[in-house]
């Protein structure tokens, strides 16, 4: 199962990662708004622990931002912001859950737990649509030229970040991020597989769309009418 983790207190987004690894979850860290937002919105998280007050973006703001692009990742707020009118806020916005802080670290856990099973338990049942393709990312099925493609976890996640970039340059460093988390231990052989994986399972172009490698940077899901994107530098 995997977390985000939106806190700009970095010795207690550090801990929070570490005791969240420790009982078994992958963990991202991001330290601001902008980046926390840019995560979320990848929508390849079970869980999310958003702090409220943020520099660069609210954390109220990027979960109505979420559940305005059609993210329902069940996100927990961790907030010094302990009123009343403050949770009832939060709730409002679209969160599943609210801690306060201070609070203990086995309270924390239990929270996270739960937020994680509430996210086993909803059926994401989510697809996307690119030049009469079609992607679902709960069922791990790409629709393309009438016949249906079954993919891994892994291959659904690449797949659908290459999809929601399209005609963009994605790095081998962010793809790394974005799949395997800022932490992780994955080499970036591993993108390099799972791009060869796409490309063997998927014939890309019977929907002219093109999986483009653009050398010594990374790759780019361009369609019919996408500008080829070219390297910087």
């Amino acid at each position: 199962m995997r977390i985000l983790i939106v806190e700009d207190e970095a010795g207690l987004a550090d801990a929070l990662q570490y005791i969240l690894e420790k009982n078994g979850y992958q963990v991202d860290v991001v330290y601001n708004g902008l980046d926390g937002e840019a995560y979320a919105l990848q929508n390849i998280y079970d869980g999310i622990v958003l702090d409220r007050m943020l520099p660069g973006k609210d954390g109220m703001d990027i979960l109505k931002e979420m559940r305005r692009s059609g993210i329902h990742t069940p996100t927990m707020f961790l907030t010094a912001k302990d009123t009343v009118n403050d949770r009832v806020d939060g709730l409002d916005a679209g969160a599943d859950d609210y801690l306060v802080k201070p609070f203990s670290n086995k309270e924390f856990v239990a929270r996270a737990g739960a937020l994680v099973r509430r996210s086993e338990s909803f059926v994401r049942n989510e697809e996307i649509s690119l030049s009469g393709t079609v992607l679902n990312s709960n069922q791990c099925t790409y629709v393309i030229d009438g016949k249906t493609v079954r993919l891994t976890k892994t291959e659904t996640q690449l797949l659908e970040l290459l999809m929601r970039n399209r005609n963009q340059v994605i790095t081998k460093e962010q793809i790394l991020d974005k799949i395997w988390g800022f932490n992780s231990d994955v080499e970036i052989a591993n993108v390099e597989l799972y791009i060869f994986y796409l490309r063997k399972k998927i014939d890309f172009s019977s929907a002219q769309l093109e999986l483009k490698t653009i050398r010594g940077v990374g790759y780019s899901l361009i369609t019919r009418d996408g500008v080829r994107p070219e390297a910087n530098g």
